[in-house]
């Protein structure tokens, strides 16, 4: 029996010119994403904040469909010898990372001289330990450890604009978070809750645009739903890391 996608020539099976090309054209979306990051570059030295940001919510959308490209049509049959999650890791970096501590910096964020160097670094360098953990993805779908989400730390510090010592002190803890083994739910893949968090993930996507669409002055409702996203994301996160913690404490009582 041939499998679907695949045809017999002989003994051998070739793969249908059509399947590849399928294949090569999610790469490549998610390649964009590395395009999209060397424009944030361009908008944060030309001093374009929002311009930025809105570059940064293309490459949100990117990265929130091309893994459901890529399943859906079967990247991985189709170009086995082409390792699409480390194109999406490096892209990820330069988008999630890179792109927005520069930004930071480029908008004078950060303090200036070796304080500000340092304080940069170090969500540069956690991140790059992140992104190279093997099970900084784990099997049931979450992420272990912060997910580097520094380009939603950027969004929210050019929206609030909080005080220097404020954004030093969330770089700080969520650089330290990235080594701390808790589970951040993945909400286009974490099974629990999934449908509730898809649904607000996109409406939390929608009040971002709209957000830089009303910049420099979004309406406080709009803030306000978006703010309360976070809490909804990282309390879920933080209660489905206690109950699976509890239960792998029951798990390895002794009986009797």
């Amino acid at each position: 029996m041939i499998e679907p996608g695949t045809e017999e020539t002989g003994s051998v099976e070739a793969t249908p010119s059509w399947f590849r090309m399928k294949a090569v054209f999610v790469h490549l979306y998610t390649a964009s994403g590395a395009v999209l990051a060397l424009l944030m570059l361009v908008a944060a030295f030309q001093g374009e904040a929002v311009k930025a940001l809105w570059l940064m919510f293309f490459s949100l959308l990117i990265d929130s469909t091309d893994g459901l490209l890529a399943r859906r049509f079967r990247v991985s049959e189709a170009l086995p010898f082409f390792d699409g999650a480390q194109l999406d890791n490096i892209v990820d970096y330069m988008t999630y990372v890179f792109a927005p501590i520069v930004l930071l910096w480029s908008e004078g964020y950060l303090p200036e001289g070796n304080a500000g160097i340092v304080l940069a670094s170090l969500p540069l360098l956690a991140s790059s330990y992140q992104f190279c953990r093997v099970d900084a993805k784990t099997d049931d779908h979450f992420f272990l450890g912060f997910p580097s989400y520094f380009n939603v730390v950027a969004f929210y510090a050019i929206v609030f604009g909080p005080s220097p010592g404020t954004l030093a002190t969330v770089l700080v803890v969520c650089s330290f978070l990235v080594f701390v083994p808790i589970r951040y739910v993945y909400p286009t893949r974490t099974a629990v809750f999934r449908k509730l968090s898809l649904t607000l993930t996109t409406l939390w996507l929608g009040s971002y645009a709209a957000i830089l669409w009303q910049m420099p002055d979004p309406h406080p409702l709009l803030l306000a739903f978006s703010f309360l996203y976070l809490f909804y994301y990282f309390g879920l996160s933080l209660y489905l890391s206690a109950k699976m913690l509890e239960a792998r404490r029951l798990e390895e009582q002794p009986e009797g």
